[in-house]
């Protein structure tokens, strides 16, 4: 019987990938909530104190979005508990259907609007990422924190690591002062690159507790809570930048730059840390990958038809600050602002 190179999805969909995929897609639901309450939130504590994408940090004292950050919160824990039983390159890219979520609650709540193509792109997300549950690798046996703890001291992904803090810290001091507030990719650039690292080690974290529940207590060694560490700095990094991209750009735009830009770098550093591809055929690899282009796709039509909603300019919204976007909803003269933003675009 042919077993290994037969069925992608008999593979794929194990008993742990199917609970790995229902924790994936509700935390879905829960983080692509947590936007949108978040968003209201940080425009609540804009209105009376310093904003956070001019460094200020009143939102702290906003109740609204404290209930934006435990729906998040609740969100990535189950994203936390997916990722200890299916492999990131299956559950990452289900992140695509909190944008659908984000999309739909901000045109009803925030009322920025979705135009018809953008109904297009949440299609194509839903297709992509049904495409790649279908076809993903099924998570292999690891019996032992330190055998994760192995495959992170390896040279390709220590390279991949010492690249990625190289570049986190030149975003941080270098970019970050000059185009923060101009610049969406700066502040995206961090959390998506910083990310990457923080769900290698939730997904350690993940596979130590569920061992640790099952009998094998994994918390008597030192990589545990060296893994813990690393999320936790990683985790408070990315809420921050995070908070000041919601606070600056439209939420419409920063979901799926962000989403883009995360995946991508996750998925690179999976295939090099867990060589999830090892375990696949070329057929699967491919199909997997036209998956994720799809999803790609459908986040371009979400990016782009915004645009198209908004006003004659279609580059505004990378490099669009929230003040100049909201003069533009609340008093309908917004039309100024956006042509001498985009006329500024790279």
């Amino acid at each position: 019987m042919a077993t290994t190179q037969t069925p992608s999805w008999r593979e794929g969909m194990s008993s742990d990938n199917v609970k790995g995929l229902v924790l994936a897609l509700s935390s879905s639901f829960f983080i692509g909530a947590s936007f949108i309450v978040k968003k209201k939130g940080l425009k609540k504590a804009g209105a009376s104190g310093v904003r956070a994408g001019v460094g200020g940090y009143s939102y702290l004292y906003e109740p609204l979005w404290w209930v934006g950050m435990i729906t998040m919160i609740v969100g990535e824990i189950a994203n936390f508990a997916a990722y200890a039983f299916a492999p990131a390159i299956l559950v990452t890219p289900l992140g695509a259907l909190s944008i659908i979520i984000s999309a739909v609650l901000a045109h009803i709540i925030l009322r920025e609007r979705l135009h018809i193509f953008g109904i297009l792109g949440c299609v194509l997300c839903v297709v992509g990422s049904t495409t790649i549950v279908l076809h993903a690798p099924q998570e292999r046996e690891i019996e032992s924190v330190t055998e994760v703890w192995q495959m992170a001291m390896e040279p390709a992904f220590l390279l991949y690591a010492a690249l990625v803090m190289t570049a986190v810290f030149i975003l941080i001091f270098h970019f970050i002062p000059q185009y923060g507030q101009t610049h969406i990719m700066v502040y995206i650039g961090v959390c998506s690159l910083v990310g990457s690292l923080s769900v290698m080690s939730v997904k350690a974290i993940g596979i130590a507790l569920k061992l640790t529940l099952s009998g094998m207590n994994q918390l008597i060694y030192p990589q545990t809570w060296i893994f813990t560490l690393v999320v936790i700095t990683c985790v408070l990094t990315q809420m921050n930048y995070l908070n000041k991209a919601l606070d600056t750009f439209n939420t419409a735009v920063v979901s799926p730059i962000y989403y883009v830009m995360f995946t991508s770098f996750t998925i690179l550093a999976s295939v090099i840390m867990f060589k999830d591809w090892d375990r696949q055929s070329p057929t699967q690899v491919v199909t997997e990958m036209c998956g994720f282009v799809t999803i790609l796709s459908g986040t371009f039509l979400l990016h782009k038809t915004k645009d198209m909603v908004d006003g004659p300019a279609t580059s505004l919204s990378i490099r669009l600050s929230k003040h100049a976007e909201e003069d533009g909803f609340s008093g309908g003269e917004g039309i100024p602002l956006r042509r001498q933003e985009s006329s500024r675009m790279p």
